[in-house]
């Protein structure tokens, strides 16, 4: 699921979180709720980048998108 279809259904303070920590390894309480909206990982989501044990970041393309909101720029 593509990241603009999976923001709006996250609560206010993880959209918040994602804005502020923008870049930064995503922990696994925020991935939850994230895949709990999104559906589970199949390993094709534009939005993850890399994956560590303790979380993962969100790719260029999410981080950018992120910004963009952040802004209050259309994102693409």
């Amino acid at each position: 699921m593509d990241i603009g279809e999976w923001w709006p259904k996250l609560r206010p303070e993880t959209r918040n979180w994602l804005i502020e920590h923008n870049g930064e390894e995503v922990p696994s309480s925020v991935l939850s709720e994230i895949t709990a909206v999104a559906g589970a990982d199949s390993g094709d989501e534009s939005w993850i980048g890399e994956k560590w044990p303790s979380g993962v970041l969100l790719s260029d393309a999410a981080v950018d998108w992120i910004e963009e909101v952040a802004n209050d720029e259309n994102p693409s």
